[in-house]
C-alpha cells in the first residue's frame, strides 16, 4: 500500500468520527433539551480526544491531529450547550 493510500484512509476515517457529533449537536441545539446526555460521557470522550492529539503530536502526524482537534471542538461545543440549556426545562 502506498503512503498516499494510508494519509487518505487515516483522513477519511478522521473526518467521518469527527462529524458523528453533529446530528448530536444539531438536535441539541434545536430542540434545547439536554437531559439526555451524559456530562460523564462527554468528558471521557473529550479526555481521550484530548489524548489523541497529544498522540498525534508525538508523532507529528497532521491528519490525526487535525481531525481530532475538530472533533475536540464538536464535543466543547456539546459541553457548552449542555450547559446553556440545563437549566431550561
Amino acid at each position: 500500500m502506498t503512503t498516499e493510500y494510508i494519509q487518505m484512509t487515516g483522513i477519511g476515517a478522521g473526518i467521518l468520527t469527527s462529524v458523528s457529533m453533529l446530528p448530536q449537536i444539531i438536535k441539541t441545539f434545536k430542540e434545547k433539551n439536554v437531559e439526555d446526555l451524559s456530562m460523564v460521557m462527554i468528558l471521557v470522550l473529550m479526555s481521550g480526544i484530548g489524548c489523541w492529539i497529544w498522540y498525534g503530536i508525538l508523532r507529528r502526524d497532521l491528519p490525526i491531529i487535525f481531525t481530532n482537534c475538530f472533533s475536540f471542538l464538536l464535543n466543547a461545543i456539546l459541553l457548552f450547550l449542555r450547559f446553556k440549556y440545563a437549566d431550561k426545562k
